[in-house]
């Protein structure tokens, strides 16, 4: 780009879960031309105060519409589009195709089949499934799973659009089935110690048998060992509830306090190019929003595009789909609950008055 357009690029990294406090105070104040962030509500909670700023008009130019099909809505609030979106990250549960080939393993269908298998692990002296919770996030993904399965998308979302309560017994059978595996040892001993990456390390190196992430697992996984990761969707719990799972869509967009307007929409028109963003989101195993995005070579990223063929219907991911302070309280609760599960009604208490004063 800085050759075609003699524009001068810099590429400022951050910690991702750092980021997630600094974007509140540089938006407003130091904005670049361009960052990163989360769509839906994540970005929504932006474009209310001002802080985004509206790039239908790229859109337009660009005819984006067309190769972005559904994920335009990601970005969309009003009929507007305030980002673009980025690679898609499909949840679920990963294992090692030769650990499950070694005890003759298959993935578990059902909750029968789970809670089976989650014993047969203990008995191979593997966790069955790796867990860190230190940066909370994914207790929330487990209990998206959780509910997906047993109370389906509609009445999940109602619960994240704050229309449900935290103490509505349409909740119960979740976390009486999650209290069953905390009770039979099914996770990471100590995993509110350590973060994703560890729980990930675990997985690569034979320790647990199962993760429940993203295809960016692979990062914990050395080149060599990649070929042996593959993915499973999280079993069925519910007989007859559809299959909905958490799709989150990262997002690219232009502050609304940005100096160079312009020159960011020049950027992005560049970097949409589907050979240039394609090559980009290889290197996280993320699927392509574009349908014209090069085949990828990544056999876990070509599996992911399959799998949601089959999917009726996603949410993005707990922190993603509800109100950024819910989102907060919510996934610390939900840490607390599997480390103290006897405290479920004291937490699920603080949750629903959390949800009151938010939501109203």
């Amino acid at each position: 780009f800085e050759a075609k357009s003699g524009a001068k690029v810099v590429i400022n990294n951050m910690d991702h879960e750092a980021h997630k406090t600094a974007i509140r105070s540089y938006l407003v104040v130091g904005a670049p031309d361009i960052c990163f962030w989360f769509s839906g509500n994540r970005m929504k909670a932006f474009v209310a105060k001002g802080l985004f700023d509206d790039i239908s008009d790229l859109f337009a130019r660009e005819n984006y519409k067309s190769v972005l099909g559904a994920t335009t809505s990601a970005v969309t609030v009003g009929d507007k589009q305030y980002g673009l979106p980025m690679g898609g990250i499909l949840w679920g549960l990963f294992y090692r195709k030769d650990v499950f080939a070694q005890h003759n393993w298959t993935p578990p269908k059902d909750w029968k089949e789970f809670l089976a298998f989650g014993e047969a692990a203990k008995s191979a002296n593997l966790v069955p499934i790796s867990m860190g919770t230190k940066e909370l996030w994914p207790a929330g993904g487990w209990f998206d799973h959780m509910n997906l399965r047993i109370n389906g998308l509609d009445k999940h979302i109602a619960l994240m659009d704050g229309k449900v309560q935290y103490t509505d017994p349409v909740l119960t059978p979740v976390f009486d089935k999650w209290n069953d595996l905390l009770k039979a040892g099914f996770f990471s001993p100590s995993h509110s110690s350590f973060g994703w990456e560890q729980a990930g390390a675990a997985l690569a190196q034979k320790k647990a048998a199962m993760m429940d992430l993203g295809g960016f697992v692979r990062s914990a996984f050395p080149e060599a060992d990649l070929p042996q990761l593959a993915y499973a969707p999280f079993p069925e719990i519910v007989p007859g509830v559809a299959r909905y799972e958490d799709f989150s869509v990262n997002s690219i967009h232009v502050p609304a306090n940005a100096k160079n307007k312009q020159g960011a929409r020049d950027f992005l028109a560049y970097f949409y190019k589907p050979e240039n963003l394609g090559a980009f989101l290889a290197a996280e195993g993320a699927i392509p929003p574009r349908n014209d995005c090069p085949p990828s070579h990544d056999p876990l990223v070509n599996a992911a595009v399959e799998e949601l063929k089959k999917v009726v219907a996603t949410s993005q991911y707990y922190d993603r789909d509800t109100d950024p302070d819910m989102a907060q309280e919510g996934m610390t609760g939900l840490q607390e609950f599997m480390v103290k599960p006897d405290r479920r009604d004291q937490i699920l208490g603080r949750l629903e008055k959390t949800r009151k004063r938010i939501f109203g």
